[in-house]
């Protein structure tokens, strides 16, 4: 329903003036208008006036949209709104060819041409083209979170956070790589994949040339140079270079495991740590040895192993020659 929300609210945004002009001239016109209306609400689809009820704090009727549960000041409001749904897009932007239902939601649209940003954040002076935009900016100001998860109880400023918060409970994976067949719950997460098999780093530090997939890891190598760790934990006090690493963190004070396998049912307090699990599942040993074909299903093994090659040892090695012999096998 949120997307249908923010949809509706931009075509009232771009019909506000209309609305306003259109009422004018009723109160001019009093009873040819009110004969309009009459007319006019007859032909009405009735299919999709069902959720008619009368709004007891208003004290006027509102009208239902079946479809998505937004709610409408007369009929006529809901029949315009359900050619969203039907998929009617009557009118073209003349500079790049997209369609829409609504003469309105054009003219918000061409705001992408134009560059036009008729709304300011009055606390830093960021503006936007559409006004459930700065609705969604505000929040970060305010900090407010109306979206919860049904499941953990974990709120989000935004529907589409939640959307995609949902699918470490549910363990949809839409976004699937062409190359190896590896899916992921976010396009973002996929296209940083991508990377592993194109090779580009377009991430530099501009201190070492180091480059990285991500900016993420880009802001992290980055406070090897400058050691800054901005991030404290209330509880311990030890601070940390990113917020992500301070949100892993907490979890060992709350004991937080959101990321579950769904075949034996365990739980873990981050991704990578179950992806490394679901190896146990799957068998998958995607680490192998170039000197003599080995493979692991962890890094770490792989690097221990590399030492019986080179003729390096230690006590870390004789510590992990029990899970070398569970982790490995010949290519």
């Amino acid at each position: 329903a949120g997307q249908w929300a923010e949809r509706t609210e931009e075509v009232e945004e771009g019909s506000q003036h209309v609305d306003s002009e259109s009422t004018r001239n009723a109160a001019l016109k009093p009873n040819k208008s009110r004969s309009r209306k009459s007319s006019h609400r007859k032909n009405v689809d009735k299919s999709l006036l069902s959720g008619i009820h009368h709004d007891t704090d208003a004290g006027r009727k509102s009208v239902k949209c079946d479809v998505c549960g937004n709610t409408f000041e007369n009929k006529y409001q809901l029949k315009k709104h359900h050619q969203i749904h039907k998929g009617v897009k009557p009118h073209a932007c003349d500079a790049c060819g997209k369609k829409f239902s609504f003469r309105s939601e054009l003219k918000v649209h061409m705001r992408t041409h134009t560059g036009e940003r008729l709304y300011s954040c009055g606390r830093c002076g960021k503006s936007f083209s559409k006004k459930y935009e700065l609705t969604r900016h505000l929040r970060t100001h305010t900090g407010e979170k109306p979206y919860s998860c049904e499941s953990c109880g974990k709120s989000f400023s935004y529907s589409s956070s939640l959307t995609v918060h949902m699918r470490i409970h549910t363990g949809e994976r839409p976004y699937s790589c062409q190359r190896c067949g590896k899916s992921f719950s976010h396009s973002s997460h996929l296209t940083v994949h991508m990377r592993i098999h194109t090779g580009e780093r377009p991430y530099s530090c501009v201190t070492c040339g180091k480059s990285f997939t991500e900016h993420s890891n880009l802001i992290v190598h980055m406070t090897t140079h400058t050691g800054e760790r901005p991030y404290f934990c209330e509880t311990c006090g030890k601070s940390f270079s990113t917020s992500s690493s301070l949100t892993v963190h907490m979890r060992t004070h709350t004991d937080e495991r959101p990321y579950f396998c769904e075949s034996c049912g365990k739980c873990f307090s981050q991704s990578n740590i179950l992806s490394v699990h679901m190896r146990t599942h799957t068998g998958e040993r995607p680490y192998s040895c170039e000197t003599c074909g080995k493979s692991f299903s962890k890094s770490t093994n792989l690097t221990v192993h590399g030492r019986i090659h080179t003729g390096e040892s230690c006590q870390e090695t004789t510590a992990k020659k029990a899970e070398l012999k569970e982790d490995t096998s010949v290519g």
